[in-house]
């Protein structure tokens, strides 16, 4: 990390404190508010990755803050910022730690309500900071060197305790302005007065436990904000002792380790097997760990359970069966009740976990070589190539459903959206993803992996620039496009042919030249190839490109523009019925 002086200036103050969080990185692009800030990314110890726009630079910054915990993103006044603002709700959403660094005029000119570039002409210098108040949990206008430090570590605190982008402004004649490095001295505080050690804790902790020991048909489901509450270890370690049977959703894919015996696949609702539906509906105790209830991710609510058999647990919320307990900490009761947890003491019968193959697919029928590819088969065919460690990403529709077939080894992420669902946002994750990666291997923070994004060829198109901005940092990606010639989810909720449900076709295998790669440079290999069979695709996976993952690999997947993956078709039926387009 660079040396902190006594007295730094403001730019300086807030490129330090991001470091010292862990962030490595700033995701951004360059404009003439906040030029003079952008002098001192290097000079604080930080890696500046100028993206092709500010969309791209924030779904970019999203992805890594989902590997790395925390990440920045620095854009210009006005037209900058409005152009990240799709990517910062989608981390709003989503509940992903963001810290969002604005460039804005000089305070004197917006003293003066100046009509000034990049406004509507009407002198309103604080009209884009009243918008992002609806898409980040707290903001900081730096305007007074006195209060400066103290606004920007509220915000970093209030980013890290509630895992929601946050907003600050650094006015460009406040860049330079010289404040106290006192603070520094000390870390960022993200303790709540919460209600550790009272009697409703020790409330909460034996009705816990008194649920565990008495449920004889027990089920754990297992969501995906299970690691933004950094709730990883806790769930790891209760499903494990427990031995109950436990799920995902979709967007819980990932959280659990696939290879315990209790395991028991995705929990789709009505979209999924019915008798294991029924099987769900029928158990006596759910414990739902860190829920997310959009109808994507419950399938039309379909997958939701009785509020009479539920236990949830959110990061400062715990409700029993109805009953919400508040300013809880709940990892710290997690961690109470599995110290205190007695196995012995189980009322369920190991049986109960036999449903599971209700809800697992069996062992993969070795498809016909020169077959063309299918979707009912390609997203199991393809998890043989997974590796412990490896960071998978799916865009949302075709790759989103496909990859709840997917079989991980432990360790394995994965990245998606279930909320939000921007199209092309994934592209620009596999961006930030790969690259905190990168620094968290050389770090020591985690063990080798490759980066591994399945993306929709309409996707792609929404956000293709970032291919340059992956070549630009030399990162290594392998890119699975799967080329069914439009949009299919669209086409499966409504007009199977309609018109507005095409795209023009690219020769998508030419972009990384395009783009700048080289075909000659050995240090970072580019390796492009489509596939048709089987065949073809066997081949793919056994090739040292895929293998090692090192450089940028890119699969066009060629399917049937009808060809959807079974689940998908009855998620979009259940869609269809619920947007009344049956």
């Amino acid at each position: 990390m660079a040396h902190i002086t006594a007295r730094i200036n403001v730019a300086e103050y807030v490129f330090h404190r991001l470091r010292q969080l862990g962030v490595c990185s700033i995701y951004g692009v360059p404009g003439d508010f906040n030029l003079v800030a952008l002098d001192y990314v290097r000079p604080s110890g930080l890696h500046w990755v100028g993206c092709s726009n500010e969309l791209s630079a924030g779904y970019a910054a999203d992805g890594y803050a989902r590997v790395k915990g925390l990440a920045a993103l620095m854009t210009t006044s006005g037209v900058g910022e409005l152009s990240a603002l799709n990517a910062i709700a989608g981390a709003y959403a989503e509940k992903v730690p963001l810290v969002h660094i604005v460039g804005t005029p000089p305070t004197y000119l917006q003293d003066q309500n100046a009509i000034l570039h990049h406004s509507l002409g009407d002198g309103n210098s604080r009209l884009y900071a009243s918008i992002y108040r609806s898409f980040t949990c707290a903001q900081a206008n730096l305007t007074l060197a006195s209060h400066a430090p103290v606004l920007i570590d509220e915000t970093l605190r209030q980013c890290l305790l509630h895992s929601r982008p946050v907003y600050i402004e650094i006015p460009a004649n406040m860049a330079k302005v010289i404040i106290s490095a006192s603070r520094l001295e000390e870390g960022i505080d993200t303790s709540l007065s919460l209600n550790e050690g009272s009697e409703v804790e020790q409330t909460v902790v034996k009705e816990l436990l008194k649920s565990l020991y008495s449920a004889s048909q027990p089920l754990i489901i297992l969501d995906g904000w299970v690691s933004r509450y950094g709730l990883e270890q806790e769930a790891d370690d209760i499903v494990r002792l427990a031995g109950f049977p436990v799920v995902t959703t979709p967007f819980g894919k990932g959280t659990a380790n696939e290879t315990y015996p209790n395991f028991c696949g995705v929990y789709t609702g009505a979209a999924g097997n019915s008798d294991f539906m029924r099987w769900v509906k029928s158990r006596d105790l759910v414990i739902r760990f860190a829920p997310m209830n959009a109808d994507t991710n419950t399938f039309g609510f379909t997958a939701l359970t009785s509020e009479a058999i539920t236990i949830e647990l959110h990061k400062f919320t715990i409700n029993i069966r109805g009953e919400n307990y508040l300013n809880m900490n709940t990892k710290s009761i997690l961690r109470k009740i599995i110290s205190e947890l007695d196995p012995s003491r189980f009322a369920y019968d190991e049986s109960c976990i036999e449903p599971r193959r209700l809800n697992m697919t069996g062992a993969l029928d070795s498809p016909r070589p020169e077959a063309s590819i299918t979707q009912d088969i390609f997203w199991r065919y393809v998890s043989q190539f997974f590796h412990s460690d490896d960071i998978i990403l799916t865009e949302t529709g075709t790759p989103y459903a496909g990859g709840c077939d997917f079989v991980l080894p432990p360790n394995a992420k994965i990245i998606n959206s279930a909320l939000w669902l921007s199209i092309g946002y994934t592209l620009g994750a596999s961006c930030g993803a790969a690259l905190a990666q990168r620094e968290m291997v050389k770090q020591g923070l985690r063990n080798k992996g490759r980066t591994i994004l399945f993306e929709g060829d309409g996707s792609f198109q929404m956000t293709a620039q970032v291919l340059s901005d992956i070549i630009r940092n030399r990162l290594d990606l392998i890119i699975f496009l799967i080329n069914n010639d439009g949009y299919t989810i669209e086409r499966y909720i409504h007009g199977m042919e309609a018109y507005y449900n095409d795209i023009q076709p690219w020769r998508y295998l030419e972009s990384p030249w395009y783009f700048g790669a080289r075909k000659d440079d050995l240090e970072y290999p580019v390796f492009t190839k489509q596939v048709r069979t089987w065949a073809d695709l066997e081949r793919v996976l056994q090739s040292e490109h895929i293998i090692r993952g090192r450089g940028l690999s890119m699969i066009e997947v060629i399917l049937e523009k009808d060809d959807a993956h079974p689940l998908l078709k009855r998620q979009m039926k259940i869609a269809k019925d619920q947007n009344g387009n049956s």
